[in-house]
Order: structure tokens, then C-alpha cells, then sequence
């Protein structure tokens, strides 16, 4: 059936508008769907996922959905059943802004920093506590740790303690670089042994295509809080800088 006249220019107006608003959303985490981790895809693509599929996809401005089969449609319309870590986001800035303790304030949040130090830069990997680790592909890790005072020797194993790498900080040295994750056969789950202690990290590769306030959001996501907060410190220390 052919569109009266009078309703055409309303259409054409409805289907611009939707193509100007489409953004880029990059894929966090596929299962299914055809899609892969990193992948970069318009809001107004469609996506199709069988039951049990599950995609999770962000966007440029740290804006993260979670979709589950079966679903078939552009992203955004399960946005209302999403996750959003940009409220985390949101309330570690506006705490930084309020000029409180860094650290307690993300304790108030609730976001798993009880027992962390403030990070000088955001890709440091601490090891001196349990947790989420986030590093850049193709980046050396450096470990290390809050205390300088005297030296400190401590052994990284992978999660079956199939090898074992032993380190030391030198008295007065925060971070020892260590070889490119390639070196450890791809491991991203380690064990830490130092002194008596023994405990396990995880680091997470970042999408080599977040940047700014979605891979702050990003790395809230995977529970990296100790160096989102670093990330958003140095932002906002950019931020001055150019003013």
C-alpha cells in the first residue's frame, strides 16, 4: 500500500534521525551471537542470540548492555534489562570532585577497594593484594607494590603451578618489570606467593579500542577499581592541563 503524501516527510524525518543517533558499540564479552571480544559494531545493527547466548557490549561513552537470549534487535532495545558501571563511574568522579579520600570514598560504593592503595599510574599491576588486574595487549606488566622499605622477593605461579617465576624488589623499589604476558604460555590467572601468603590475581587483556571514560567503565566492569580510579585521576589531571 502506498504512503499517503502528507506522512512520507515524517517517515524520511523518523529513519535520518535514527541513523544520526546510531553509534559505535564495541563487544565486551560474546557467547554466541557471532560475535567476537573487541569487535566494533553500529547500536543500530541487529543482533540475533539463541537461548542461552549472551552478549555484553559498550559504548563510547562508558554506557554498558548486557543482552541475553533469545533476543533478536538492534542493541539498545535491552538496555532496560542492562548493567550500567558508568553509575559507579559517575559516583567515583563526583567523589574525586568533592575532593574526599579516594580510597574511602570507593569503600562508601561498595566497589571492593577496601584493602587497596592508590595507584601513582593506571597500568601498574599491584600484587601485593588479591583481586582484578586490567593491562593493555602487548604491554609489559609491571608488579608492584605500595611499601618500599625494605627489599621483598615474591613467586608468581599460573593456576595449575605447572612453573613458577621468582621476583624481589630491591629496599626503596615499588615495581619490577616483568616479561609481556606472552612469556607466561598466555596465563591471565596467577597465584602469588610472599612470605606466608598466598593468594590469586587475574589480569584482563582491555579491548585495544576503549579509551577514556568507556574503558574507565570497562575496567569498573571487570572489578579493575584500583586503576580505573588511577585512569580517571590521570583524566582529570589531563583534563587541567589543558585549560
Amino acid at each position: 500500500m502506498k504512503l499517503p503524501r502528507r506522512i512520507a516527510p515524517a517517515l524520511v524525518l523518523a529513519l535520518s534521525s535514527i541513523s544520526v543517533t546510531a553509534a559505535p558499540l564495541i563487544v565486551v564479552d560474546a557467547r554466541g551471537g557471532g560475535l567476537k571480544n573487541g569487535q566494533k559494531i553500529d547500536s543500530a545493527q541487529p543482533i540475533t542470540l539463541k537461548e542461552g547466548e549472551r552478549v555484553t557490549l559498550i559504548s563510547q561513552e562508558g554506557k554498558t548492555v548486557t543482552l541475553r537470549g533469545k533476543f533478536s534487535g538492534p542493541p539498545m532495545m535491552g538496555a532496560g534489562v542492562a548493567t550500567d558501571p558508568k553509575q559507579a563511574l559517575v559516583g567515583l568522579v563526583g567523589t574525586r570532585n568533592a575532593k574526599t579520600d579516594t580510597v574511602g570514598a570507593v569503600r562508601s560504593l561498595g566497589l571492593g577497594l577496601s584493602r587497596a592503595v592508590p595507584l601513582p599510574e593506571p597500568w601498574l599491576i599491584d600484587v601485593s593484594t588479591p583481586g582484578e588486574r586490567c593491562l593493555r595487549p602487548g604491554q609489559q606488566p609491571i608488579w608492584w607494590r605500595p611499601e618500599v622499605g625494605a627489599s621483598q622477593k615474591f613467586t608468581l605461579l599460573p593456576i595449575d603451578q605447572s612453573w613458577r617465576v621468582d621476583f624481589e624488589w630491591a629496599a626503596g623499589q615499588h615495581g619490577i618489570p616483568a616479561p609481556p604476558l606472552a612469556k607466561f604460555d598466555g596465563q591471565t590467572v596467577f597465584m602469588i606467593r610472599m612470605g606466608e601468603r598466598e593468594y590469586g590475581i587475574t589480569v584482563h587483556l582491555v579491548p585495544t579500542n576503549l579509551d577514556g571514560s568507556a574503558l574507565a567503565s570497562w575496567m569498573i566492569e571487570k572489578g579493575c577499581m584500583q586503576q580505573a580510579d588511577a585512569l580517571l585521576r590521570q583524566m582529570q589531571r589531563d583534563q587541567a592541563a589543558t585549560k
